[in-house]
């Protein structure tokens, strides 16, 4: 297997050349990149497959609070409509993508629009959505047809970018010096408690440019909650449990795997690809791996992007009656990288905002 990946090396330096002259065009203006008259902040990274995206997105729509007019803007993934869609009522994945859902659930006062086109689908929320305050750009590092305000880069802590290779030899999607473009580079997935030597060493590895800010985060996780409300009353408590099955389809299940351990005796993970579509096939082998788990004392867990990609009729008939749950995630910040994170985007924002919309903000 490793020397068939060796064999895409080629293949990986043809791709960087072609993505250095694509970024060149855009550094001389030969490819236009549009700036809009309201703040547009980008959220993205260097790698294909997760490293906190979501989670970040999520934090700035927290940071902003309810008394902003904020809308996300995504391309949608591997759904099934294509062009703008601004989100309605009885969306599903197939309509708007896992994560963008995950958005327009969790969050009842912004909005959540997707469009392959990021810039088309800027100019199609500021003519359908009056006094817009920012625009929130997820997984748009390298849609480079639109200027943001502000840029933030993420990168895992686990799987840094400087220790990846492009496409398709590595996970790179364009060479590291394309982090210049970044005005903060946030490390997430950190541990909690997060030495002073190690975070030198990190800034020392990552070679930040002169005038990034780079932010240390790491991810709190809550309590399970049911993917099928109404239809799981089993109790998740700690000491209830021997045996765990943890059914991930993210780029990095590490942290939630090491998370889980402590609340079972024996973990089993059934991983499948990042924004994998759950089949009946899989339902079916999840249904079968519980039911031969010899305790009675057994629950499933999931990310909570994975349980979107669950909740629609098939999966609950095959999956309703078991005990199956999903654990939500909170982005939070070491203690001196929030006050400067927070204040990079309260700059970014402020100019189209009221000073009262701001408080949260400040405080």
């Amino acid at each position: 297997m490793e020397a068939f990946r060796f064999l895409l090396f080629p293949f990986a330096l043809i791709y960087g050349l072609v993505i250095r002259i694509r970024n060149i065009l855009f550094d001389i203006r030969v490819l236009p990149s549009e700036k809009f008259e309201i703040p547009v902040i980008s959220v993205g990274n260097l790698v294909a497959g997760g490293s906190g995206k979501t989670p970040t997105v999520e934090y700035l729509v927290r940071l902003l609070g309810e008394k902003s007019n904020i809308a996300t803007l995504s391309r949608g993934y591997k759904r099934k409509t294509k062009g703008y869609r601004l989100a309605g009522e009885n969306e599903t994945v197939e309509t708007l993508g896992d994560e963008p859902l995950q958005y327009h659930e969790k969050f009842e006062k912004i909005h959540v629009a997707v469009c392959e086109k990021r810039r088309n689908g800027i100019h199609e929320l500021i003519k359908e959505i009056a006094d817009l305050d920012v625009v929130i750009l997820d997984d748009a590092f390298q849609h480079r047809f639109v200027k943001p305000q502000l840029s933030i880069l993420v990168t895992d802590y686990f799987k840094l970018y400087t220790k990846d290779w492009l496409l398709p030899f590595g996970r790179l999607r364009e060479p590291v010096s394309g982090r210049k473009r970044a005005d903060i580079i946030v490390v997430t997935k950190t541990p909690r408690i997060f030495s002073p030597i190690v975070r030198k060493q990190l800034l020392e590895e990552m070679k930040p440019y002169p005038g990034q800010q780079v932010c240390f985060s790491y991810i709190n996780y809550l309590p399970f909650e049911p993917v099928y409300k109404g239809h799981c009353d089993f109790s998740a408590k700690t000491e209830n449990v021997y045996s765990l099955i943890m059914v991930s389809g993210i780029g990095n299940p590490g942290p939630m795997e090491e998370y889980l351990r402590r609340f079972c005796t024996d973990l089993e993970l059934m991983e499948f690809p990042d924004h994998h579509q759950f089949v009946e096939k899989d339902l079916l082998m999840l249904k079968e791996k519980y039911k031969n788990l010899p305790t009675k004392r057994k629950i499933i867990v999931t990310t909570e992007k994975d349980a979107k990609r669950l909740q629609n009729a098939e999966a609950e008939a095959i999956l309703g009656d078991l005990p199956i749950f999903y654990t939500p995630i909170a982005f939070e910040f070491h203690p001196a990288d929030k006050a400067v994170f927070d204040q990079a985007v309260m700059l970014a924002v402020k100019r189209n905002m009221k000073e009262d919309d701001l408080t949260g903000i400040n405080q």
